[in-house]
């Protein structure tokens, strides 16, 4: 029950912060309008602060646009890797908070459909993204760090449910940029052995507009 309670006011001080952050002119003219208490003043400013788009999700911005390249991927260390064509669509959301990915190709032979998103979480300062596609009914969550300006690269840590066991796995993704409009993602996975091994690597570039 004081979970309820709690989830309720924390979703009431969430309204109320969104009608400031729309309206604060108005509000703060309001006649008869009752002060906040420095409790709800502290909350409105918490929120605020991690609702508001900053430099990190104006980097993330430079990220947009139309990206073409390879996919390579790995059964397993020994087996020959599958090549194929792929294609992304990136745009930002919600008011420039988050990158959406819309990707397309051909994988295995079969029609392939990806939809990523990928943030910066103001409140711990990490990078996010998750991932589905149609070769799955699972979602992948991934979270981790990336350089200041999103020139160099990032490192995630991603996590899904394998469906040969049905445990959660863990990968290592590396995001890098060689140049504005190159980028390269590669997926490292550990195996049986325990030894990391490169299952998946995605080189693409930005086309011009």
């Amino acid at each position: 029950m004081k979970s309820r309670i709690e989830s309720g006011r924390w979703m009431r001080m969430l309204v109320v912060v969104v009608a400031v952050a729309m309206a604060a002119p108005a509000l703060a003219q309001a006649p008869g309008e009752q002060p906040m208490t420095p409790e709800q003043k502290a909350q409105m400013e918490a929120w605020m602060k991690a609702m508001t788009p900053g430099k990190a999700h104006q980097d993330l911005a430079g990220k947009t646009g139309t990206w073409e390249g390879i996919s390579t991927m790995w059964d397993s260390p020994s087996t020959p890797p599958q090549v194929s064509q792929v294609r992304a669509e990136r745009k930002m959301g919600l008011g420039g908070r988050v990158l959406l990915d819309s990707w397309s190709g051909v994988m295995m032979g079969m029609p392939f459909e990806g939809m990523g998103t990928t943030g910066f979480n103001n409140v711990d300062g990490k990078w996010w993204g998750t991932w589905v596609d149609n070769f799955s009914t699972g979602l992948m969550t991934t979270t981790g760090d990336c350089d200041a300006d999103l020139k160099k690269g990032c490192t995630f840590v991603g996590a899904y449910v394998d469906p040969m066991s049905g445990k959660t796995r863990q990968n290592r993704q590396i995001v890098s940029w060689p140049s504005a409009d190159d980028e390269r993602m590669e997926m490292w996975e550990k195996g049986a052995d325990g030894k990391e091994w490169k299952m998946m690597e995605i080189v693409i570039h930005r086309l011009k507009k």
